[in-house]
């Protein structure tokens, strides 16, 4: 059902209560802070989520809601990657932009699972604003979940994996609430990058995930897991820290600051590069029984996957560590290739395709290629079920020494880059017309299935954004369907 309220202030129904939302300017209907799930706080904080509680009248949705509990970014990355905190503890929620919030419209849908290590990050990111997607005929939705020790710590007295059974929850909310804001129920696509996108390989390996989306998009995140010990070593280690058991119990009886000031000193020595305890996912028989590889290669939904060119340089740069590396010169790439497993051939390759590259350069694209574009490829190349759509994002940033990172093609995909954040990554003067063409591409996954480019057949380069194209046209988005006006 769908009501009107005041002035700009539509009202939709949900299986919990009525929601009031606000129009925008462009039209389009915004309803933020809803809750999918409990607050996980006293004996729900490690625990799986529970059903949220039923409210009486019209529950405001003009506001993002409280995030989860996190450890803020280091002062160099901060400054990069913006992580709004909004307190309270209702922080299962989730945001739904639609044009159309009536039952009858039968939109594609869109859910969004953000990045940050399942550390940091929430919905509220301003880059992650839903509007464009909205506007181009498409029920978006963005999710917040648990991340650190409350969603991802290993204990003997609490579920693993809980940040994945939040996304599964916010999901089956999607399910079934979605149409009274215009959505189709059956035409879901879940999307993540980097944290994100390892969620969204994760629930193409979830039983409890089964039927909750048809299409799928990893973005600069590959499907793993970590080795159980890694995470219980990050557990003990703030076990340590606090003087307390390392059980749920305890921590559970612990006070929340105390909680979230172990948790950041334990991640001290933790990074994407580093090879000690982190937070992640965990194999598990409730949760995640499969290899999530193995699972998403068998999976029979669509998938989107990709990187960009130059990913390390986020995770270097801002440090300043290239410079120390480029000083140590062949002993850089030794290490590098100690740590990811390459051959000498490898380095051959990468000397042979980027002349004048520095040891730091080559290194970092070692990394990448061992966490991302090699488990992607062979993810892509292992699939017969369904189809397989590879990119990379070329385009290099306005900030100096960013180049084309980790993480810059959000405010492209989003079509945010008039937000005065997207300029944290990307500088002045990013190309509007990268943006349209790359939005126009999620958009079409969304509604056909298929972004625009010939599906991956095992050989050849990926779709390329701000680099050469492929010999073949990229095509733009259907043109967004009519929409009915509202009931």
């Amino acid at each position: 059902m769908s009501t009107a309220g005041g002035s700009g202030r539509p009202r939709v129904r949900t299986g919990y209560g009525v929601v009031e939302g606000r129009t925008g300017p462009d039209g389009t209907a915004s309803f933020r802070g809803i809750p999918y799930a409990a607050p996980p706080v006293g004996a729900l904080r490690f625990a799986a989520p529970a059903p949220p509680a039923a409210w009486d009248g019209v529950r405001d949705a003009g506001a993002f809601g409280p995030t989860a509990p996190k450890v803020p970014y280091p002062a160099k990355f901060a400054a990069l990657l913006p992580d709004p905190e909004i307190p309270g503890d209702d922080c299962l929620n989730l945001n739904v932009w639609t044009p159309a919030p009536a039952p009858g419209a039968r939109l594609p849908v869109m859910v969004w699972l953000h990045g940050g290590a399942l550390t940091r990050g929430s919905s509220a990111v301003p880059v992650y604003d839903g509007s464009a997607f909205a506007r181009d005929g498409v029920v978006f939705v963005s999710v917040n979940y648990r991340l650190g020790v409350l969603g991802y710590g290993l204990f003997p007295d609490a579920p693993a994996n809980r940040g994945l059974l939040d996304q599964i929850a916010a999901l089956t909310w999607v399910r079934e609430n979605i149409e009274a804001f215009g959505g189709d129920p059956g035409r879901v696509t879940v999307f993540g990058e980097s944290a994100g996108a390892i969620s969204v390989g994760a629930l193409l390996g979830a039983p409890r995930a089964t039927g909750l989306f048809a299409g799928a998009a990893l973005q600069s995140g590959a499907p793993e897991v970590l080795p159980r010990e890694k995470v219980r070593a990050m557990v003990r280690r703030m076990a340590s820290l606090l003087k307390v058991p390392a059980t749920a119990g305890a921590f559970a009886a612990t006070a929340l600051p105390d909680l979230l000031a172990a948790q950041g000193a334990a991640m001290r020595r933790s990074g994407p590069l580093v090879a000690g305890p982190a937070f992640g996912l965990v194999a598990d028989p409730d949760t995640l029984p499969a290899d999530p590889l193995e699972a998403a290669a068998a999976s029979d939904v669509p998938l989107l996957l990709g990187w960009t060119t130059e990913e390390y340089r986020l995770w270097l740069a801002p440090t300043g560590a290239m410079k120390p590396m480029d000083r140590l010169g062949p002993l850089t790439v030794a290490l590098a290739r100690a740590r990811t497993g390459k051959d000498r051939a490898a380095v051959r390759a990468l000397r042979a395709a980027l002349p004048g590259a520095g040891p730091a350069e080559l290194a970092g694209q070692l990394f990448t290629d061992r966490l991302l574009r090699d488990p992607l490829r062979r993810l892509a190349g292992a699939r017969r079920a369904a189809p397989s759509f590879l990119y990379e994002f070329g385009w290099r940033s306005g900030v100096p020494g960013l180049g084309a990172c980790h993480a810059l093609e959000l405010g492209f995909v989003f079509d945010t880059l008039h937000v005065p954040e997207s300029a944290w990554l990307a500088g002045p003067d990013a190309p509007q017309e990268l943006a349209d063409r790359m939005h126009a591409a999620w958009v079409r996954f969304a509604v056909t299935g298929q972004p625009g480019w010939t599906a991956w057949d095992g050989n050849g380069p990926p779709m390329v954004f701000g680099g050469p194209l492929r010999e073949e046209s990229f095509e733009p988005a259907v043109t967004p369907p009519v929409l009915p006006g509202p009931c």
